[in-house]
């Protein structure tokens, strides 16, 4: 199976995702879990699966080829944030290793899928070093970036680094705030989304200057996300080709800054299976084979 993602924005073709119906299983599972996962509430089990179904109707309109991890008991309500356990190279997969103590199961779950999808594991984080796929950014065959905070470690990049040298000829580090603290998740993705090679929707409050100036020598314009709709997740935006986006709706400023700028925008509901778990439509999927 070819596997390929130089970016965050072109055309994708193959896709992993994972249904509520395997990640959160039952009701009963939620209630054990939710609280100690740092949900802001328990995710309705029939309305998220509902929403979820809505969800994958987006991305048939787009994606040809999708594939879904099945029910794994070693994997919590997290796993169906399918980005952050593993990262996908042409020369292979990544699986991360998890700054969130309850995702540790979930990189050797992905892995087993993989083997049977035949996709080659070209290595594996291991501890000390912590690395989440929500903390990398793709921006070209050659150059990515990748944050450093509560979820990636230094270890996490230096392991990156050394794994991947054949591959990146530049991995800019950006360092992340304390925000709201350890048991939040902040990932580099909450604070950008690219929607085209020139475009980004980001929260410039939380990147780093040096960060947002690499941006702009870039020569990527950024659309500037309004701090009510940072609250509702308007900054985590699935890119499905080139200014063809999905986003959780509620948020029409950065709508229409969006259409403005040309860029198509679905929209799904995310009551259940987004905001209370802080995963947006980014985090829901993890593409396999982006092509130019």
């Amino acid at each position: 199976m070819k596997i390929s993602c130089f970016s965050e924005v072109d055309q994708i073709q193959s896709l992993l995702l994972k249904h509520p119906k395997d990640g959160f299983v039952n009701p009963e599972n939620i209630s054990r879990q939710w609280q100690q996962l740092h949900y802001s509430d328990p995710p309705d089990f029939e309305k998220a699966s509902a929403e979820y179904e809505y969800f994958i109707s987006l991305l048939q309109n787009f994606v040809p080829d999708i594939h879904f991890l099945p029910l794994n008991r070693l994997t919590g309500l997290d796993s169906i944030y399918v980005h952050d356990p593993v990262i996908i190279t042409d020369r292979g997969a990544i699986l991360c290793n998890m700054g969130k103590a309850e995702r540790q199961k979930e990189p050797g779950a992905i892995r087993a899928f993989l083997n049977r999808l035949k996709i080659p594991i070209l290595a594996a984080i291991r501890e000390p070093g912590k690395l989440e796929g929500g903390d990398i950014l793709q921006f070209d065959k050659k150059t990515i970036a990748v944050a450093q905070g509560y979820r990636t470690n230094s270890e996490g990049i230096r392991q990156l680094k050394q794994i991947t040298k054949a591959i990146y000829e530049e991995i800019f580090v950006v360092p992340l705030p304390h925000w709201q603290g350890a048991d939040d998740v902040l990932h580099l993705m909450s604070i950008i989304s690219p929607v085209d090679h020139d475009l980004a929707v980001v929260y410039s409050k939380l990147m780093p200057v040096i960060f947002r100036q690499w941006l702009l020598g870039r020569g990527i314009n950024l659309i500037e996300v309004p701090d009510d709709e940072y609250q509702t997740m308007a900054c985590n935006i699935l890119t499905v080709a080139p200014r063809k986006c999905i986003m959780i709706a509620g948020n029409p400023k950065t709508k229409n800054m969006l259409e403005n700028n040309n860029v198509q925008v679905l929209e799904y509901s995310g009551e259940e299976i987004s905001k209370k778990g802080a995963g947006g439509p980014t985090c829901l999927t993890r593409p396999l084979l982006r092509i130019s």
